[in-house]
């Protein structure tokens, strides 16, 4: 993995020979520098978050007292605000020349503001308006991240890009639950000092965003444009074809100096232009099936508590439980994201979640023990593995340069709103029956989503990092 571009040299050393008017060769990099800005953004703001993350399920079910129903309804709105503001936040990107820095400021900066609030709120509808501010923020710079991420790589290697930076974010969450439990062990009113300090690192990542992300970011020269095969006939120019030097060339209009390409916008997205995405069969049937599966997905928080309770772990280790989805995440979320770029992002999309059925199975068989739930983390990190950035990457597969925040935001508002329900329900369902109960249904309802899952895919012909013709007629 490299940063810098090089010029093509011969063996010598020496720059290649080229002709006087050919510009000289330029390899672009793998993973180009706006991803690992990005990736860094995301590191330190998610030590912030996980800081948080890692100790709210204790401090709100031990410390406040709520019942399972209350933390479902709290995790719930954790994940429900995010997904309705997220449309807004891949529009507004895409709207004005490409805003997307300017709309992921402001998410990561309202998420920042809120941390401060969060030792102030000891009652339920405190801390579900800050959180529900928070995840405000979250869902505002989800869809525009993802966007500079999609515009700044080439397809080819988008599914690498999406995975180094899921790695580097995975970092964060490795490292925040460790500085929660450092914190925890090293106060007297431990939750109040895990908040406080949360909200400085998150003031940092901020900073990092304004001077090291680059406010526009194009397409690269290699993928804004489709080969000619991909090009109406009339957008294809024969050799003979060259512009003359702007000394000799006629004076004409503006607009008539060079026609506008077929890949090339003419107005800013419209937000029915936004909608109007899901009238692509790929993106609707990417949306569909994420859905779809995000219905039988039980949140982090809820399977962590499973977890603490099954394996009789003692509460001051709570926080130590998301290092092992973290490190698998981390471990394999370049790998599999290379790998979803040579075969295809689709079917290890859905083998992701194949992996989290095995882990549920896990979770309800009569192994327990630290073995037991070391495997189970184990394979919670891979599912997210196979299928957080990979969902990104072939999204951005199916969707035009010029509307990736709204495709990014379709996808994921679909999901996340899938997510929702399934907090909510899971936590009611613990509240009448045990929890061991309540995930075999889940899990029952997984095994079945995945086959309905693949079975939609089934005809998508997916090959990645091309772009096709309707994309670029769009």
């Amino acid at each position: 993995m490299y940063l810098a571009d090089s010029r093509s040299t011969d063996a010598r050393g020496t720059q290649a020979a080229v002709a006087p008017d050919t510009p000289p060769v330029r390899r672009r990099a793998v993973v180009p520098s706006t991803v690992l800005a990005l990736g860094a953004v995301s590191l330190i703001t998610d030590v912030s978050s996980e800081m948080v993350t890692a100790v709210l399920p204790l401090y709100v079910v031990a410390g406040l007292g709520l019942s399972p129903l209350g933390f479902g309804l709290l995790d719930g709105i954790n994940n429900g605000v995010g997904a309705l503001v997220r449309l807004a936040g891949g529009h507004l990107a895409d709207r004005g020349g490409r805003r997307h820095k300017l709309v992921a400021g402001l998410g990561y900066g309202l998420s920042a503001l809120c941390k401060p609030l969060l030792p102030l709120a000891h009652t339920l509808p405190v801390l579900s308006a800050v959180l529900a501010v928070d995840r405000t923020g979250k869902g505002l710079r989800t869809a525009p991240r993802d966007a500079m991420i999609s515009l700044a790589t080439p397809p080819a290697h988008r599914g690498r890009a999406f995975g180094v930076h899921r790695a580097m974010d995975t970092t964060g969450a490795l490292l925040g639950p460790l500085a929660a439990f450092a914190v925890l062990r090293a106060t007297v009113d431990g939750y109040d000092a895990v908040f406080t300090v949360s909200a400085c690192v998150a003031a940092l990542g901020v900073l990092v965003l304004v001077l090291f992300v680059p406010r526009h970011i194009d397409a690269p020269a290699d993928a804004a444009r489709p080969p000619d095969a991909a090009r109406p006939p009339d957008a294809v120019r024969p050799p003979d074809a060259v512009r003359p030097p702007d000394d000799v060339r006629p004076s004409q209009p503006p607009d008539a100096v060079r026609p506008l390409r077929p890949h090339e916008p003419s107005r800013s997205p419209a937000l029915r232009d936004a909608l109007g995405l899901l009238r692509r069969p790929d993106l609707r049937r990417l949306t569909v099936c994420a859905a779809l599966l995000g219905l039988t997905t039980v949140s982090d928080s809820f399977l962590y508590l499973l977890l603490q309770r099954e394996g009789d772990l003692p509460a001051h280790l709570f926080p130590l439980l998301p290092l092992g989805t973290a490190a698998s995440f981390l471990l394999l979320a370049v790998p599999l994201g290379a790998f979803a770029d040579r075969v295809s992002r689709r079917r290890l999309f859905l083998a992701g979640h194949g992996v989290l059925l095995l882990g549920y199975g896990l979770v309800l068989s009569p192994w327990h023990g630290v073995p037991a739930v070391l495997a189970v983390l184990v394979l919670h990190g891979t599912f997210y593995a196979a299928t957080d950035g990979v969902l990104a990457a072939a999204t951005a597969s199916v969707v035009p340069d010029r509307h990736q925040g709204a495709g990014q935001a379709l996808v994921g508002t679909g999901q996340a709103l899938a997510r929702f329900v399934c907090s909510l329900a899971f936590g009611a369902a613990w509240s009448l029956w045990d929890g061991r109960t309540v995930l075999t249904v889940t899990a029952a309802g997984l095994a079945v989503s995945t086959a309905v899952a693949a079975f939609v895919l089934r005809t998508v012909d997916e090959t990645p990092g091309t772009t096709t013709t309707e994309e670029v007629r769009a």
